[in-house]
């Protein structure tokens, strides 16, 4: 695992009886699901700065980015519940992003009218790179609640949003989605994804496509850039599976940890990393 900068954290203690090693881990998870800004991965891949890009998207272009939102969450779901298995976790992480920025290339030189299509064939080549962190993490890939925690990731893409926005942070995230992915799990084991329509998947492939649309909405804002072209835009997408694998990381650290040590124990540690971390 790559390291990232933890030196905000570096003054908390562990009294909760995580080993060393794991401890470190939590603290890497901290930085990830908290501080990692797509705006700032974009400013980098691109040598400008983005800021706060895509917030504010024409209502005609807000409108084509939530449907294909909508439409990439569908396809994530049903790639996650139908082919996902144990090989995943051998697949080259290099390869995802190589067809992702292919995919983000295509984008670029072809503007707003690729999306439908492009953003689903990119979310499930991510869904499939986020499979391979779980799977390397412990999780069974053939259980439905593994493959809800995957969609999960796209949620929390969007990392802390201020100080303030605590409903953005990733337990509160986690919490929000909660019952739904409960209900959504169960449902998937007692019949099957046969029925696509139903309530409990449609409210779930919602709330997390309502998320996940705002991390879309910045890299469509900077692809629909003329200027930015097929090599701007195969940075862009570059950049936007990359962060979610960072997020995947962070995320099935947590949980990895959470069975080892429990969930009360492991958020009580979290949060008093997350607390160190704003007082520094």
């Amino acid at each position: 695992m790559n390291s990232l900068p933890v030196s905000a954290y570096a003054c908390a203690t562990n009294g909760a009886g995580l080993t060393p090693e794991d401890y470190a881990v939590l603290r890497d998870a901290v930085y990830r699901l908290e501080h990692t800004s797509f705006a700032a991965r974009l400013s980098q891949a691109l040598d400008k700065q983005i800021g706060r890009v895509g917030r504010l998207l024409p209502a005609e272009l807000s409108e084509v980015v939530e449907r294909a939102t909508e439409a990439a969450i569908k396809a994530a779901l049903e790639a996650a519940l139908s082919t996902l298995g144990p090989r995943s976790a051998s697949e080259r992480r290099l390869l995802h992003k190589a067809i992702a920025t292919l995919s983000g290339a295509v984008g670029g030189a072809f503007g707003l009218a690729s999306l439908p299509v492009e953003l689903p064939f990119s979310t499930v080549v991510m869904l499939r790179a986020i499979a391979a962190i779980a799977q390397a993490e412990g999780e069974d890939l053939a259980a439905p609640e593994t493959a809800f925690a995957c969609l999960q990731v796209f949620a929390l893409g969007t990392g802390r949003q201020d100080a303030r926005a605590l409903e953005s942070g990733y337990f509160a995230v986690r919490s929000i989605l909660a019952k739904s992915v409960t209900e959504a799990a169960r449902f998937v084991v007692e019949r099957g994804l046969a029925e696509e329509g139903a309530p409990v998947i449609l409210r779930l492939v919602s709330q997390i496509a309502a998320r996940f649309g705002v991390v879309v909405s910045q890299k469509i804002a900077v692809q629909a850039v003329p200027l930015i072209g097929a090599a701007g835009g195969g940075a862009v997408n570059y950049a936007f599976i990359d962060h979610f694998q960072t997020i995947a990381r962070g995320h099935f650290a947590v949980r990895r940890l959470e069975r080892i040590y429990g969930a009360e124990i492991v958020k009580a540690e979290y949060d008093k990393l997350l607390n160190q971390a704003a007082k520094d």
